[in-house]
């Protein structure tokens, strides 16, 4: 795990993120660093590194940040075919700025429909995924970050909450303008995730 600081002409923001890749590769949310800017990305040692933006999917609200650096442990995926209702999972992030936070919860719902638009999402296209619904705590900050099962394995990223109001916030670490978590969060699955950052990947590489 790693946190995602996003600094631009826009303002601020705080995320998290998942190493997916040893050299280097970085799986996080779009909407954390939609605003453009510099992005720092924060090691769990305190090590700082520039990070660059390599790869967006608004739609799926996934992108890729890569920093120079080699002999990182990925994160271990999961099946997220194989969650269900009721299933102990973990969210590993940094809410608030509060880097290596860890709350706990059940799976509430799988293949939950989520639509957020441009406005709610702070980007310029709509977002739509299926979602693995958890009632462990989320807060601003914690997008991008893991949802774990029991095992440690990644079953997906979390990356919204619903609000008291009735609408769903892609929360963008902008504290002063996002509600805290209510119990109802979601996360991408960890295999759509997965494909979308192969895509991005192999895109880049040519």
């Amino acid at each position: 795990m790693v946190t995602l600081e996003v600094v631009g002409s826009g303002g601020s923001a705080v995320g998290s993120g998942v190493v997916i890749r040893g050299d280097g590769y970085i799986l996080t949310n779009n909407h954390v660093i939609a605003s453009g800017g510099t992005v720092t990305v924060r090691m769990q040692d305190g090590t700082r590194y520039v990070g660059t933006v390599i790869g967006q999917n608004a739609t799926a609200d996934l992108a890729i940040v890569r920093i120079a650096a080699t002999g990182l442990i990925p994160a271990t995926f999961a099946d997220s075919a194989g969650v269900g209702v009721g299933d102990q999972v973990v969210a590993v992030g940094s809410p608030l700025g509060l880097s290596e936070t860890v709350t706990s919860g059940v799976v509430s719902a799988v293949d939950r429909q989520i639509d957020i638009s441009a406005r709610e999402a702070g980007t310029t296209g709509s977002v739509s995924y299926r979602a693995i619904q958890t009632d462990a705590a989320l807060n601003p900050g914690n997008s991008g970050g893991a949802l774990v099962n029991s095992a440690g394995e990644l079953i997906g990223i979390t990356s919204s909450i619903a609000t008291t109001d009735g609408s769903t916030s892609a929360f963008p670490g902008r504290q002063q303008t996002t509600s805290g978590s209510i119990g109802v969060g979601f996360a991408i699955p960890s295999n759509q995730a997965r494909q979308v950052a192969e895509q991005i990947i192999a895109a880049t590489n040519g």
